[in-house]
């Protein structure tokens, strides 16, 4: 069967680098391009603005994926068409949890979902998407390095955004969930399905509890600038090249 080729994002393989960085917002994407080292833009396509550059010694990728799983889904095939082994999303979320203030970030440890095109990737079961351990770890230990406040837990992926009313929110609060926003269930499965690495920080741009309004992208720019240098450390320093995490544990003759 010949291998498709790309409808959302216009580029070839040689332009796309193993390791991804994808975001909501062009706007996003365009400043996180600013912190690589000879970044070009390798995609413009349908407001999908993608750009390859260096940090380090790694080539990286950054991407837009719009809002919402289903155009996260097309964006996500296709940079792993094109060779991408690692994505991941740098993106905003709203908080569930009092405390939680502007800029604190959420290292998602699993998203669950209710809908979305995960369901027609897989019609007779249901998957809990998580992250790689090794990506999460790195996140973690880079976003430590500099100080920054973050959160680990489940993420609630959410496929309409107005339909986050209280009784939402007390729902998801009460199962144990820490923060909701729309991609990471869809692209935490479709990597795990593919056996792709990936990952995610969640920028809070609101408080659903606190009733603390979104904040967009110039508001949030100081903070995207200072965690996205953590995320490009932690995406950097993975190794792509196996998609299990190597672990010390005895073998059988080891008992």
């Amino acid at each position: 069967m010949p291998v498709p080729e790309p409808v959302f994002i216009r580029a070839k393989p040689g332009d796309v680098a193993e390791r991804a960085i994808v975001v909501g917002d062009p706007a996003r994407a365009r400043q996180l391009a600013d912190l690589l080292e000879d970044a070009r833009l390798v995609n413009e396509s349908r407001g999908f603005l993608t750009y390859t550059g260096r940090f380090g010694e790694q080539r990286i990728t950054v991407a837009t994926h719009g809002v919402g799983g289903s155009s996260a889904a097309g964006v996500v095939e296709e940079l792993i068409m094109l060779g991408s082994k690692l994505i991941f999303r740098l993106g905003t979320t709203g908080a569930f949890l009092p405390g939680m203030r502007i800029g604190d970030v959420v290292v998602p440890t699993g998203a669950a979902y209710v809908s979305g095109p995960l369901l027609q990737y897989i019609p007779d079961a249901r998957i809990t998407p998580v992250p790689s351990f090794d990506v999460l770890r790195a996140t973690v230990e880079e976003l430590e390095r500099d100080g920054l406040k973050y959160y680990v837990g489940p993420v609630f992926s959410s496929d309409a955004f107005y339909a986050e009313d209280p009784e939402f929110v007390r729902k998801w609060v009460g199962r144990g969930y820490i923060s909701v926003e729309m991609e990471c269930a869809t692209i935490f499965g479709i990597c795990m399905m593919r056996g792709v690495k990936t990952g995610a920080a969640l920028l809070v741009s609101d408080n659903l509890v606190e009733h603390v309004p979104m904040h967009h992208a110039e508001e949030l720019r100081a903070h995207v600038e200072r965690v996205g240098r953590a995320v490009l450390r932690a995406v950097s320093r993975v190794d792509v090249s196996q998609t299990g995490q190597p672990g010390s544990r005895p073998t059988r003759e080891e008992g």
